[in-house]
C-alpha cells in the first residue's frame, strides 16, 4: 500500500514538474526510456525548436539567437557544357542536362522536407542560366512545378551581350581564359548581383550537386545553431569533399542536428551563407566573376580565413564530378542510391 501511495505521489510531482518546465520553456529527459515528457517526444524525433533552441542529447540546450526567416536558393545552370575546365567525364557518364535535372529535383524535395520543420520559412528558387536549350529550360521549370508548386521559382537567362561587366579575357596568370569559363563567370556575376533581391539566408548551388532529402533541414538548423554559438554568421557547404582526408590540418568540430560539422578553408562555389555576409565581402566575391584566379575560388578561400566555413560529416550531397577529383565523390555515402532516388 505504501508503495502504491509513493508511486502516485511521484507521478503527481512529475506532472507538476512537467507543467512548470513547459511554463518556463525547459525540457526534461527520462533516461530510462529516452523520452522527453515536456514535448511528449522520444529521442528519435525532432526535439529542437527551430528559431528558438537546439537540443542535443548529452550536450543539452543551445539558445538560438540567430533565427532564419527566409531561404533563397540560387542555382547556376548550363546544360551545354559538360565540365567547365576539364575534358574528363563525370560519374555515371551521362549528358550534362541529366545532372542539372536531378540537382533541381533533389533541391525541391529537400525544400519540401525543410518546410515540415520550418513551417513559416519563405523559400524562393532562382535559376540563373547561360547556354541551355529551350527544351532543357522548360524541363527545369517543369520539374520545379511538379516537385513543389508553392515555391516561387524564377528563371533568369544570361546573355553575354547584356553583361554589365564582362570577364577579363586574360587571367591573373597572364593566360587567356577559356570561353566556357567566361560564360560561367557571367552566371556568377548575375548570382551575386541577385543578392539585392534576397532577404536572409542564401544558398548558391552549382548544377551538379544532388542533395539528400534532409540536406536543407540539417543546413538551416546548423546555420542557426553555429551562428548563435559563434555570435556571427557562417558559411556552410553541403559536401564532405575527399580533399579533406588528404590534408593533416586541425579542424573545429561542431554538432548540428543529426550531423557533425568541421571547419574548412577551401570549397567550390556551392555554399550557404547570409545576405549580410555576401554584402560584407561583395567586392571580393564579384572579383571572381571578372578575374580568373588559380585556383578559381582563391578569393573565397581568403574569406574563409576571416569568416568560418563548415562542411558536414558525412556528406549531405554528392558532387557529380570526375571520380578521381579531390572535390568529387564523398566517402561513406551511397552515391548510386542518391542518384537513383532523383531520377527524372
Amino acid at each position: 500500500m505504501k508503495e502504491i501511495k509513493s508511486a502516485k505521489k511521484t507521478h503527481i510531482l512529475k506532472k507538476i514538474l512537467i507543467k512548470i518546465c513547459r511554463l518556463f520553456g525547459y525540457e526534461l529527459i527520462d533516461q530510462s526510456s529516452f523520452e522527453f515528457p515536456v514535448s511528449n517526444k522520444n529521442y528519435s524525433e525532432q526535439i529542437s525548436i527551430p528559431g528558438k533552441k537546439s537540443i542535443t542529447l548529452g550536450l543539452g540546450e543551445t539558445k538560438i539567437t540567430r533565427k532564419v526567416n527566409s531561404l533563397n536558393i540560387i542555382i547556376k545552370t548550363c546544360t551545354s557544357v559538360q565540365l567547365v575546365s576539364q575534358n574528363k567525364k563525370r560519374i555515371f557518364e551521362k549528358e550534362k542536362s541529366e545532372y542539372t535535372f536531378r540537382t533541381i529535383k533533389s533541391l525541391f524535395k529537400s525544400s519540401n522536407e525543410l518546410r515540415k520543420i520550418y513551417k513559416d520559412i519563405n523559400i524562393e528558387f532562382t535559376i540563373i542560366d547561360i547556354g541551355s536549350t529551350k527544351s532543357d529550360l522548360d524541363k527545369m521549370l517543369s520539374i520545379a512545378n511538379l516537385e513543389s508548386s508553392n515555391i516561387k521559382t524564377k528563371l533568369i537567362s544570361v546573355k553575354e551581350d547584356n553583361a554589365i561587366i564582362k570577364p577579363n579575357t586574360i587571367n591573373k596568370n597572364n593566360q587567356k581564359i577559356q570561353n566556357n569559363m567566361a560564360s560561367t563567370m557571367l552566371t556568377i556575376q548575375e548570382s551575386f548581383n541577385y543578392v539585392k533581391n534576397c532577404n536572409d539566408l542564401i544558398y548558391f548551388v552549382e548544377d551538379d550537386y544532388i542533395h539528400k532529402l534532409n540536406a536543407l533541414t540539417e543546413m538551416v538548423i546548423a546555420f542557426e545553431k553555429f551562428s548563435s554559438i559563434l555570435n556571427e554568421d557562417v558559411f556552410l557547404l553541403p559536401t564532405d569533399y575527399p580533399y579533406l582526408y588528404k590534408k593533416a590540418e586541425n579542424s573545429i568540430i561542431l554538432i548540428g542536428d543529426k550531423y557533425h560539422w568541421r571547419s574548412v578553408d577551401e570549397s567550390l562555389l556551392t555554399f550557404m551563407t547570409s545576405k549580410k555576409i555576401v554584402e560584407k565581402y561583395f567586392d571580393e566575391l564579384m572579383d571572381m566573376s571578372t578575374n580568373e584566379s588559380e585556383p578559381f575560388e582563391k578569393n573565397l578561400h581568403k574569406i574563409y580565413k576571416k569568416q568560418r566555413c563548415f562542411s558536414p560529416i558525412p556528406s549531405l550531397s554528392i558532387h557529380c564530378s570526375n571520380i578521381n577529383s579531390v572535390f568529387g565523390i564523398s566517402p561513406n555515402i551511397d552515391v548510386v542510391k542518391l542518384w537513383n532516388d532523383n531520377e527524372i
